[in-house]
């Protein structure tokens, strides 16, 4: 009883879906399908195969929108701020993914995301305010409370089945972050979507839309529990899915090699100086057939064992760095015919450990629940409350291994608990592997009433990053205790923090002039474009990123007094901007390959500078 009077429109409304719900879209009767359904003359507008929602052209206008936000490090919050190669990033993924396009296009190997499943209880951010200005819109995703944390309020939005936009608001939230992580993945990297019968339909024909149904390679069912103990109306749901799409599904190595005896004798025949650790192998050709989409990057010349030059005739699969690694690995063989040599890559049986490479590899994972995962953040954080149903580390290592690298960058930007890093870390741990992760996770408040916050957890990131310096803690402590069970390459266990943050620098608005008055104090204002209380450091990686260097690319401090110092300087301290708060010097990015001044200009200085050929 809600002391309103009965609604007779609903009521009707309901009585029609009744008796045609195809008439209905997201609750709300479509008027096109009504006239269809009825009318005499039957004409749907722009009838053609396309996947279409409410809001999907603001969507676009979402992704299109460039951002001037930046991110600001935090050592004292990260572990080995100084050597190591794994991120973790506090913001709005949407924002974070904006700001990560320069420096990380086209350089991740595996996305793996387990995003909102849109069950009517989730909240989650979505593009709702598509009128606002972009400077409103920093300054909502950057609204602190007192204490410094990201207020939930205006933000997050509970996206009830009741609402008229049910599905569309979710696939507004999607598509603009996943087209934004496409472009991070290398032209071989894949990506993995958790996901259930919500929104399974829907994610297939967005990920078809961004990433080419011709990329698809499966949707690998997870049976996440043993089944029994729920009491459900219909069927005990005891399975979801991970979509799983290449970027380019041509580039993937294959996923699997049958063991088969007589497959092996037939196909695997040929021999080099690895067969004692690696087993036979197989050829397959490095030029790409007409499938493949045009890549000018793709064609260049490769040096045949005479010295002869091999072009391709359309394009190779493979980057001319990679290429170079597998000559250096000796992983190519080169043929020679009557028209010339053509160059193959090498498929060994067995992988690098001498063990077969994988056995048959199905579309199914039923060894792993998440009962798992539970009894993960219990072990670790000591109580299933602080964050329930965390999906188990070994989901994530079982996907990892799909991608057939020891090595590359694995991006989650939707990191929860952080349970990828944990997976990154402990299969390096197991496999020798040098696989760096980059985790993004909104800083998003705990109740007051939750067990998390009552264990001095305020946020969501805050679990995350504790979990992830338990697991380093309890690796390191392992490997005290066991050293001979490491491999002897250094492992990475540490993670720096960033956090996203406003740009440094004052932003020119020029949208805003009208008048002459206006333009002059906007000129006035940058007399000194930099932002009042921007930091030397934070200014450092802003001007990093949106130059296209990478987070961890290697910082070194040159002071400019000292007429003999190597022009590679010295390594920045975590934390600190340069050796000495007195000194007058200049930032070595990649060894020289970017200078940055941001120290009074001084003539020895700009001397030094030309000096080092940056």
């Amino acid at each position: 009883m809600n002391g309103e009077s009965f609604d007779i429109k609903q009521d009707r409304l309901q009585r029609l879906k009744e008796l045609f719900p195809e008439l209905f879209a997201e609750t709300q009767l479509d008027w096109e399908k009504l006239k269809a359904a009825f009318g005499d003359d039957v004409n749907f507008v722009n009838e053609r195969y396309v996947l279409n929602w409410a809001g999907k052209s603001d969507a676009f206008r979402v992704l299109q929108q460039p951002t001037t936000a930046t991110l600001k490090p935090a050592p004292e919050e990260s572990v080995n701020f100084d050597t190591t190669e794994n991120l973790f990033i506090e913001g709005e993924n949407l924002e974070v993914l904006k700001v990560l396009q320069k420096a990380y296009y086209g350089k991740v190997k595996v996305v793996c995301i387990d995003p909102p499943y849109n069950t009517g209880s989730d909240s989650f951010i979505y593009p709702d305010k598509f009128s606002e200005k972009k400077e409103d819109y920093l300054k909502r995703i950057g609204d602190k409370d007192e204490e410094g944390f990201l207020m939930k309020e205006g933000l997050f939005r509970k996206n009830s089945k009741d609402s008229g936009h049910f599905h569309s608001n979710w696939l507004s939230m999607m598509y603009p972050r996943l087209s934004l992580a496409k472009n991070l993945l290398r032209d071989d990297g894949v990506i993995f979507v958790h996901i259930d019968d919500n929104e399974g339909h829907n994610l297939r024909l967005v990920m078809n839309e961004i990433f080419g149904e011709e990329n698809f390679v499966d949707c690998i069912i997870w049976k996440k529990r043993y089944g029994g103990g729920a009491k459900e109306k219909y069927l005990v749901s005891i399975h979801e899915y991970m979509l799983f799409y290449a970027k380019n599904k041509d580039m993937l190595d294959p996923l699997y090699i049958s063991q088969d005896r007589d497959a092996i004798e037939k196909y695997y025949k040929l021999k080099d100086e690895k067969f004692k650790t690696r087993g036979p192998y197989r050829t397959h050709p490095l030029e790409a057939g007409k499938a493949v989409g045009e890549r000018k990057n793709l064609v260049f010349t490769i040096k045949a064992p005479d010295g002869t030059e091999i072009w391709p005739k359309r394009q190779w699969y493979w980057s001319r760095d990679r290429v170079q690694q597998a000559l250096k690995n000796n992983e190519l063989d080169f043929v020679k015919g009557k028209d010339g040599w053509t160059v193959h890559t090498k498929q060994y049986m067995k992988n690098e450990d001498g063990e077969l490479r994988s056995g048959e590899t199905f579309s199914i994972i039923d060894d792993v629940y998440t009962q798992h995962g539970t009894n993960e953040i219990i072990d670790i954080l000591g109580n299933i409350q602080i964050f329930p149903y965390p999906k188990p580390s070994k989901l994530i290592k079982q996907l990892l291994k799909l991608s057939t690298e020891t090595n590359g960058i694995i991006l989650d930007f939707f990191s929860g608990s952080g349970t990828t890093a944990q997976a990154v870390m402990e299969l390096n741990k197991e496999d020798g592997g040098n696989r760096k992760f980059i985790l993004v996770q909104m800083p998003e408040p705990c109740d007051e009433n939750s067990e998390a916050f009552k264990a001095g957890y305020k946020t969501i990131a805050d679990i995350a990053k504790e979990r992830i310096r338990r697991v380093i803690q309890k690796i390191e402590k392992e490997k005290a205790e066991k050293p001979d069970l490491f491999d002897k390459s250094k492992l990475d266990l540490g993670f720096k923090v960033f956090k996203l943050s406003l740009s440094n620098f004052k932003i020119w608005r020029g949208s805003e002039i009208d008048s002459e008055e206006k333009l002059v104090q906007q000129m006035d204002a940058f007399t000194n474009p930099v932002r009042p209380g921007a930091e030397k450091q934070n200014m450092l990686y802003e001007l990093m990123l949106k130059s296209g260097y990478e987070l961890t690319s290697p910082i070194h401090y040159v002071i400019a007094s000292e007429a003999k110092q190597s022009p590679k300087g010295s390594k920045i301290a975590s934390g600190s901007t340069n050796p000495r708060n007195d000194s007058i010097g200049f930032y070595s990015i990649s060894n020289n390959e970017l200078i940055i001044a941001l120290d009074a200009v001084n003539e020895k200085l700009i001397e030094q500078i030309i000096v080092a050929k940056p």
